[in-house]
């Protein structure tokens, strides 16, 4: 019998929340729009610099502290790495968003990454079946 117990969140400040609340909003509603309308939204942060990878890990975390457990919908790989692309948007940064996939089982995944690493690809699930990245905005 398998046991769950709950994990307790990890401390994020209140503003990194906030920039992730508004973010996770924001990616949620463009979610249901085609995908090509979301690549030519990320496109447009092209001119901000890159963020460093500690505060790209730092927004990701906020974001995944925020997900609200009552929301009915879906809220996966594809939502959370664009929420973590727009909240560093909103701080002034950039991240690339990052639409990948593997072989054997055939999966797609998405992420976010800035020159210096990436958040949120390795899930842990596979060491030997890596990620390959097919599609990256900006």
């Amino acid at each position: 019998m398998t046991v769950m117990v709950p994990t307790a969140r990890p401390a994020v400040p209140w503003r990194d929340r906030l920039v992730a609340a508004v973010a996770l909003t924001l990616s949620l509603a463009v979610s249901p729009l085609p995908l090509r309308w979301r690549l030519a939204a990320v496109r447009l942060l092209r001119g901000l610099p890159y963020a460093r990878l500690a505060r790209l890990e730092a927004l990701y975390t906020a974001v995944q502290v925020v997900i609200p457990s009552w929301w009915p919908g879906r809220i996966a790989c594809a939502e959370i790495s664009l929420a973590t692309v727009i909240a560093t948007a909103l701080t002034g940064r950039q991240a690339r968003w990052v639409l990948g996939a593997r072989f054997l089982p055939h999966a797609a995944h998405a992420w976010a990454e800035v020159p210096g690493g990436a958040v949120g690809r390795d899930i842990g699930d596979a060491v030997d079946r890596p990620w390959m990245p097919v599609l990256a905005a900006p």
